[in-house]
C-alpha cells in the first residue's frame, strides 16, 4: 500500500507534460493500494516481535514482491508493448540498482515513464542502506556485521528493535542531502531541471538509468561528468563513515577506516591502468580524451553504477574487461554499490597473507586485523563461505546462460554485470538486454537478486531446515 503511493509523481509529472501516460500509472496504484489493503485487512489486529526468520523474508519480499508490483505500470502503459518478462526485469533492475535495461529509444519516451524509471533507483537506494546498515548486521548477514562496534546501527539481538527506526531516519537525511545536492551539481553544470534531479536519483543510487539512450554521454559536457564521478565515488562509500563524518564534522573518519583506503586504492589503480591503456593504445590520442575516459568509466563501472559517455565495449579486451573485473570489488560494505564489497577482498588479501606466514612460521599465532581491531575467525570464516557461493552461483549462472548459446563474453559479462548490479555488460548486452530471450532475463533477474542480497540472505529460504519450527 505504501509503495502504490511512489505511482503518483509520475501521474504530477505525465499532467505537466501532458503526454497522456498517467491512466497506466493510476490503475496501477488502484490495483496496488487495492490489494495492499485486501492482505492487510485478515492480519491488522496481529501483533507479534519481528525476529530472525521473519527478518530475513521480510527482506527478500521487500525486493521480490515491490519487483513484480513495480513492473505493473510498465506493463500497462500500452504505447511501450513490452511483455511480463521484460517489464519485470526492467523493474527489478531498477528497485536493486543493476541499471540493466530492455527499453531503447529513451529519449522518446514520456517524462512520466522517464521518471518512474529513475525513482525506481533512488528508492531502492535508499532500501539498501536501511538494509546494509540496519537489518542486516542483525541477521548476522553481510559485511556490515563488522563495523557494528562502530556504526549508528542497532546491536545485534534476538528480534528487531525500534532503534532501526532511529538509523533509518539518520541514513534517510543523508541520502536525501545527497540526492539533493547532486541534482543542484547537475543543474548548475548545465541539465535541464528534469534531467538533474532524474539523473541524481541514480547517481547517488549507483543504480545507472538514465533518461537518454546515450546515458551521461548524451550532454557532452566535462561539467556534468565530474559531477557524477564525484556523487558515484561518495555513493560507493560506507553510509556509516558519512554519518561518522557528519557527526564529529571531520572527514578524519573516512581516513581511518580500512574499507574506504582498499576502495579508493582499488579506483585509482584501474583508472591509472585503463588510462594508461588507452592512450598506449592509441584508443584515444588526445591526452585529455585519454584521462576523460579513463577516469569517467574506472569510477562508473568500479562502483557498479553503470553510467557511460562512450561505448567502452568496443575498446580492447583488456580495457573492458578489466573494467567489468573492478564491478566485482564494487563498492564499500553499507553503500549503494553492489559487488562482493572492498571490505571482503581486503580480508580474502589478509588472510591470504597469514597463510603465506603460517607457511614461514608453522607455530606462530597470527591475527587478522582491520586498522588496530582484530577480526575474529567468524568473521573470516563467513567471507571465504561468501566468496565461494558468489564464485560458485556465478558459474552456474553463467553456464545456464551458455546453454542458451550465449557466447562466452555475453554470458560472463551478463551474469557479472546482474550479479555486481552494474548494468552494462559486453558482447550482446553492450547497449541492452532487449535481445536475450526470455529464459535469460529471468535468470539474470534472479542474479540480481542474489547479489543484492549479498547471496546468503536469499539462499537461506531455500534451506528446508530454515521453514522447520
Amino acid at each position: 500500500m505504501l509503495f502504490s503511493i511512489t505511482l503518483l509523481p509520475p501521474v504530477v509529472i505525465d499532467m505537466l507534460y501532458q503526454e497522456n501516460a498517467s491512466n497506466a500509472f493510476l490503475a496501477a496504484y488502484l490495483i496496488l493500494l487495492g490489494g495492499g489493503f485486501l492482505l492487510y485487512l485478515p492480519v491488522r489486529r496481529v501483533e507479534h516481535d519481528l525476529r530472525m526468520r521473519e527478518g530475513f523474508v521480510v527482506v527478500v519480499l521487500f525486493w521480490l514482491v515491490l519487483g513484480l508490483a513495480g513492473a505493473l505500470p510498465l506493463y500497462l502503459y500500452e504505447a511501450l508493448d513490452i511483455s511480463v518478462t521484460d517489464a519485470v526485469f526492467e523493474s527489478i533492475s531498477g528497485l536493486t540498482t543493476t541499471g540493466a535495461t530492455v527499453l531503447v529509444g529513451l529519449d522518446d519516451m514520456p517524462h512520466a515513464i522517464l521518471f518512474y524509471r529513475q525513482e525506481l533507483q533512488w528508492l531502492g537506494g535508499m532500501g539498501i542502506i536501511v538494509l546494509a546498515v540496519a537489518v542486516m548486521p542483525m541477521l548476522g548477514v553481510g559485511g556490515m556485521q563488522l563495523y557494528r562496534a562502530e556504526t549508528p546501527g542497532p546491536v545485534k539481538d534476538r528480534k528487531l528493535t525500534p532503534r532501526i527506526a532511529e538509523t533509518a531516519k539518520a541514513l534517510w537525511f543523508i541520502y536525501l542531502g545527497l540526492s539533493v545536492s547532486c541534482a543542484l551539481a547537475y543543474w548548475l553544470a548545465g541539465m535541464n531541471v528534469f534531467d538533474a534531479v532524474t539523473h541524481s536519483f541514480s547517481t547517488v543510487a549507483i543504480g545507472g538509468f538514465s533518461t537518454h539512450d546515450a546515458s551521461i554521454g548524451y550532454f557532452e559536457s566535462v561539467a556534468i561528468e565530474i559531477v557524477a564521478i564525484v556523487f558515484m565515488f561518495l555513493g560507493g562509500i560506507n553510509f556509516a563513515l558519512h554519518f561518522m563524518a557528519l557527526k564529529s564534522a571531520s572527514v578524519g573518519a573516512y581516513f581511518r577506516d580500512a574499507e574506504f583506503r582498499t576502495y579508493s586504492l582499488v579506483l585509482l589503480l584501474v583508472t591509472v591502468a585503463v588510462t594508461v591503456f588507452l592512450y598506449a593504445s592509441s584508443v584515444y590520442t588526445d591526452t585529455g580524451d585519454a584521462i576523460r575516459h579513463g577516469v569517467f568509466h574506472a569510477v562508473s563501472i568500479g562502483t557498479t553504477t553503470g553510467f557511460v559517455i562512450g561505448d567502452f565495449a568496443s575498446w580492447p579486451t583488456f580495457a573492458s574487461v578489466l573494467l567489468i573485473f573492478a564491478s566485482f570489488v564494487g563498492g564499500c560494505a553499507g553503500s549503494t554499490g553492489g559487488g562482493m564489497k572492498a571490505i571482503r577482498l581486503l580480508l580474502l588479501v589478509k588472510q591470504g597473507q597469514r597463510e603465506l606466514m603460517r607457511l614461514i612460521h608453522p607455530n606462530a599465532q597470527i591475527t587478522v586485523k582491520l586498522g588496530n581491531q582484530p577480526v575474529n575467525d567468524q568473521v573470516m570464516e563467513s567471507v571465504w563461505g561468501f566468496f565461494a557461493a558468489y564464485v560458485a552461483l556465478f558459474v552456474i549462472i553463467m553456464l545456464i546462460l551458455m546453454i542458451s548459446e550465449q557466447d562466452q563474453i555475453t554470458a560472463f559479462s551478463a551474469v557479472a554485470a546482474s550479479m555486481n548490479n552494474l548494468g552494462p555488460g559486453l558482447g550482446n548486452v553492450s547497449a541492452n538486454y532487449e535481445s536475450l530471450p526470455d529464459y535469460d532475463k529471468w535468470v539474470l533477474c534472479f542474479a540480481m537478486l542474489v547479489g543484492r542480497l549479498e547471496i546468503f540472505t536469499l539462499l537461506v529460504l531455500l534451506m528446508p531446515a530454515f521453514w522447520r519450527k
